[in-house]
């Protein structure tokens, strides 16, 4: 169980790492804060951490089970008591995680250190762009169903995994059988 949990950590974590490049001038900062405000990020974010937190009981589930139920090395009662013992564990595990995942300081954390990003990427014309754009009605809808459209998007890339990652495990495990 802990594997699993340090495995879903490190995934939050690398999916969140920044490559650094060169610093941003002032402008161009200054004009991704303004496009922050635009997109009314802090509420975006909030919105998508919410949806992130409602599926990451499902996801460690998944995950635990899979790896339980795929270990060749366990006898079925051994499958059962560790099943059993991942029931058990599972739902502070998965409370602990929602109160990190959805801590608003880990927001405005996360859109501190994103003015960077963005102001390093576009140039202060580009933000003002942008920022315009997301001021349209068109805009403004694109933004209100980011949260929703961004867990059903994570929910179908764990879909299609799945399909693909499963008959991959299976034939790791019949090779391991045949030994």
């Amino acid at each position: 169980m802990k594997k699993i949990v340090i495995s879903i950590v490190a995934a939050f974590t690398l999916a969140g790492a920044a490559p650094a490049f060169a610093q941003a001038d002032a402008a161009s900062t200054a004009a991704a804060r303004e496009l922050f405000e635009a997109m009314n990020y802090r509420t975006m974010m909030t919105g998508i951490m919410q949806q992130m937190s409602l599926n990451v009981g499902q996801s460690m589930r998944a995950g635990a089970e899979a790896a339980i139920k795929g270990n060749p090395k366990t006898t079925p009662e051994q499958k059962a008591a560790e099943m059993a013992k991942m029931e058990a564990e599972l739902p502070a595990v998965v409370a602990t995680l929602q109160g990190v995942i959805t801590d608003p300081g880990m927001i405005e954390e996360i859109m501190t250190e994103s003015v960077p990003l963005y102001a390093r990427t576009y140039s202060a014309d580009e933000l003002k762009q942008i920022t315009a754009f997301y001021r349209t009605p068109i805009g403004a809808k694109m933004l209100a169903t980011m949260p929703k459209l961004t867990s059903e998007a994570m929910q179908i890339g764990q879909q299609i995994a799945a399909r693909r990652i499963g008959p991959v495990m299976q034939k790791i495990q019949e090779k391991q059988n045949a030994k």
